[in-house]
């Protein structure tokens, strides 16, 4: 992690290699963080260190801050306007457009001396209370730019300022420790032995493996840590590589931090923005795809229809986590799909192609999990292990591990969980027949103890009775 924060601060230039080494060796002496030791011997202030760690995307006052051209932006401005049935106010356009006012302003300026468009009505003298309306010349432009692209939202960034801010939100700047781990996982039962296996893996912010038999937890794990992921990153809506749009932003997948609702942002036309608008203060994104896999998903998708592009799986994952679940189950071989990651993985970058031929460099930043029931070894070569650096195996649970799924399972159900019958049905079920304790069976046999209660119109019990009743229906035998 501290590398990664090193190699960052170098390339913006803001220390040289020298200092980075005095950091380090002051960082182990006093047992703290790189940005710490940093400040401490001078080489930056707190002020640097934040700025850089945690970015912000700075406001465009005008359209030349924008990094798009004022022919892009007037021909997006058109098209939203025409499907908008020809007119619109300030308002509906700061709504789609997601740029400052004083930027759609000046759009609005270049559109009214170049004819494009004209004022219908006003109901005072602020530009606030003007309504507009698309001349004949404006449809025209704006019926010849929608049959190059249908997109009509929120104004892309272009690609550098995307890979900047994406670089300064590197998931391994992320600082974990045990205590992080431990609350992360609290509600599930994990022995002490995995934690202190999971904590380096998942802090390191390098691929993992997890791998094991059915029921151990791999998947939940997995998106539990993710969920858990401290801090906030921001995402784009779009983004603009070589005139093309490719769609980032993913409301499935982009969980937004709101700091105004909608409706406080249009009653408030002067609101105080604290970031570009056209990128979504989120979570970090957590991304989990399972046996539908395939590694046409890690490629950009062209819409022959809207003529713009959906971003990859592993660009709406970046910053975050991607899960790669029952790996080995998916349609392509598992080495086909791994040497398209091979490159990604072992240089942090990866590249992408335009319909046109053109192809571009992009951040591959984020903890990459794969979770699989069989052997690592079955699956890929030595060379791919290698780059995986934690593999690491979910086990079945203990006796007394089960006893505590069982138990926290009886509390979310709202029934008494009993010793006796815990041990009649571990004794009877497991012990007897040879069966492994499994730490999804606890909550399956509960569900059918639900169900049955269910059906007989009774409340639920954790009895002999209704464990033998639900295990009849839940275990086969082979």
């Amino acid at each position: 992690m501290a590398n990664s924060i090193g190699r960052l601060l170098i390339k913006e230039g803001l220390i040289s290699d020298a200092q980075l080494v005095q950091a380090r060796i002051n960082q182990k002496q006093s047992s703290g963080k790189l940005e710490d030791s940093l400040v401490s011997l001078g080489f930056l202030t707190s002020e640097q260190v934040k700025k850089i760690l945690h970015p912000i995307p700075p406001i465009p006052l005008k359209i030349n801050n924008t990094g798009l051209s004022e022919a892009f932006l007037s021909d997006l401005l058109l098209k939203i306007a025409y499907q908008e049935a020809g007119t619109f106010t300030l308002c509906q356009i700061n709504d789609k457009l997601c740029l400052p006012f004083s930027v759609i302003n000046e759009i609005i300026e270049l559109l009214q001396a170049d004819h494009l468009i004209a004022i219908r009505s006003a109901a005072g003298y602020g530009r606030e209370t003007q309504v507009f309306e698309l001349t004949q010349r404006g449809r025209e432009r704006a019926e010849a730019a929608l049959n190059i692209s249908l997109y009509a939202s929120a104004a892309p960034v272009p690609l550098k300022d995307y890979t900047r801010i994406l670089a300064q939100q590197h998931v391994q700047q992320i600082q974990i420790d045990s205590r992080w781990i431990q609350e992360s996982l609290s509600h599930m039962v994990i022995s002490e032995k995995l934690l202190n296996q999971l904590g380096p893996a998942f802090s390191s912010g390098r691929a993992i493996f997890l791998y094991g038999p059915p029921g151990t937890g791999k998947s939940s794990v997995a998106e539990a840590l993710g969920r858990a992921l401290p801090d906030h990153v921001f995402i784009p809506q779009a983004i603009e590589v070589g005139g093309q749009i490719i769609r980032v932003f993913d409301p499935a997948i982009h969980f937004e931090i709101t700091e105004k609702t909608r409706e406080e942002m249009q009653l408030d036309i002067n609101v105080n923005l604290k970031h570009d608008p056209r990128w979504k203060k989120c979570r970090r994104p957590v991304v989990m795809v399972g046996a539908e896999f395939t590694t046409e998903m890690l490629d950009l998708h062209l819409d022959i229809h809207s003529k713009f592009y959906e971003a990859p799986v592993q660009m709406k994952a970046a910053n975050g986590v991607f899960i790669l679940d029952d790996f080995g189950r998916q349609r392509v071989t598992p080495r086909e799909m791994l040497n398209r990651w091979i490159v990604p993985l072992e240089r942090g970058t990866d590249f992408l192609s335009l319909h046109t031929g053109m192809k571009f460099e992009i951040p591959f930043d984020q903890v990459n999990i794969f979770c699989t029931n069989l052997h690592p070894s079955d699956l890929v070569d030595e060379a791919f292990l290698r780059r995986i650096r934690h593999k690491i195996k979910m086990p079945h649970s203990t006796e007394g591990e089960y006893k505590e799924i069982l138990r926290r399972v009886c509390v979310i159900q709202g029934i008494e969980f009993k010793e006796d019958v815990a041990d009649y049905l571990i004794d009877t079920y497991y012990r007897k027949t040879g069966r492994v304790l499994t730490g999804s069976h606890p909550r399956d046999i509960i569900d059918q103890v639900v169900d049955l209660s269910r059906y007989l119109k009774q409340l639920p019990t954790f009895t002999t009775a209704t464990v033998d009743m639900a295990a009849t229906n839940y275990f086969i035998e082979l």
